[in-house]
């Protein structure tokens, strides 16, 4: 898979993410707080840091739980296309478009609930 739709996928999981926290933090100002602690929990969630096979090999019974995080299967992808080695299975890169799709319809819904009460909040 090219890299330039993958980077489409991720940039689209942004979106929708960043839609849904601005959304939220423009209410609750202090989840700006627990975000920043969540990206950095998060990397270690991903296989930012190890590769997929690293848990394979280390924590088989914690795999599942790694798989579900909607932004390894891009991550794994990418490192299949840059190295050319990963995990790289097309049912897996469809249930990370398809939680993008999911997070990027929440995050409009959801900003465009919240958009008129902006003005008054910022």
């Amino acid at each position: 898979m090219p890299v330039p739709i993958i980077s489409y996928i991720n940039g689209a999981q942004g979106l929708g993410f960043g839609l849904i926290i601005s959304s939220l933090t423009s209410k609750y100002r202090d989840l700006s707080f627990l975000v920043t602690f969540g990206i950095q929990l998060a990397m270690y969630a991903t296989t930012v840091v190890y590769p997929l096979s690293v848990a394979y090999s280390k924590y088989p019974k914690y795999v599942w739980l790694i798989k579900l995080n909607p932004m390894t299967p891009i991550i794994e992808f990418m490192r299949y296309g840059f190295l050319g080695q990963g995990y790289h299975a097309w049912g897996f890169l469809l249930y990370g478009m398809g939680v993008t799709i999911i997070l990027v319809i929440l995050g409009v819904l959801a900003f465009n609930k919240v958009e008129k009460d902006f003005i008054d909040t910022v």
